[in-house]
This record gives C-alpha cells, sequence and structure tokens, in this order.
C-alpha cells in the first residue's frame, strides 16, 4: 500500500469509531479527515464510484442530509450530481470513507470486506 491511507469520518459516528479502533489494532497508518469539515474531493468520488460500480454504496441514506433532499429526489440525480452533492456535503456521503489507494475505496465498516482489503 502506497502511502497513508486516508479515513473520512465523524466523530460522533459510532460505526466510524470502530473502524478507526480495527485498524489502529492492526497496525494499519492511517490519516483520519473530519468528513463534515473536509469531504472527499469530487475526484476522488469519481473514482470511488467507479471502483464501487454503484453510487448508492457512497450515499449514508439514514443520515439527515440525505433524508432532507429524498430519496426520490437522490435518485433522479444525474452520476454527475450525485457527485457534486455529496462532494459538498460530507454527511451525504457513507462513513467511514476510505481510501486504501487510488482505485480501492470502502465505505461503511464491514470488517470482512476490510479484512479482505488489507491483505495482499
Amino acid at each position: 500500500m502506497a502511502g497513508t491511507l486516508q479515513v473520512y469520518s465523524y466523530n460522533r459516528c459510532s460505526t466510524c469509531r470502530k473502524a478507526l479502533a480495527w485498524l489502529t489494532e492492526r497496525g494499519i497508518a492511517h490519516e483520519v479527515h473530519d468528513i463534515t469539515l473536509t469531504p472527499p474531493s469530487k475526484e476522488m468520488l469519481v473514482a470511488a464510484h467507479q471502483s464501487l460500480g454503484d453510487r448508492k454504496l457512497l450515499f449514508n441514506t439514514s443520515g439527515q442530509s440525505y433524508r432532507a433532499m429524498g430519496a426520490a429526489a437522490v435518485k433522479a440525480l444525474s452520476d454527475d450530481e450525485a457527485l457534486e452533492a455529496l462532494a459538498a456535503d460530507g454527511k451525504l456521503i457513507k462513513r467511514p470513507f476510505v481510501e486504501v489507494n487510488s482505485s480501492t475505496y470502502l465505505t461503511g465498516f464491514k470488517p470482512d470486506l476490510w479484512k479482505s482489503a488489507f491483505q495482499g
């Protein structure tokens, strides 16, 4: 893994805290960014969308920002509009959002997926 892992999280999110503890327990170096103050760039979100293959995986569907927009409004957005909205409001992004490398991204914390992403 080249460089330090970039983790976008929110300190009041229990899932984010679990994910950060998981990384620390395994000695995986990481840099933490507050997703509400410094959301991932649109370019990073475009790469994540290409990596994940489904923009739904980028959205925090249980968050206030998403509920305020409404699922129908989000669904009606073009991919470009959706990525613009995500880059503008970190609370729309499923967290933690992790850039493992320039072609591998993780959203949310699923230990099994994380384990396989960090092996090899």
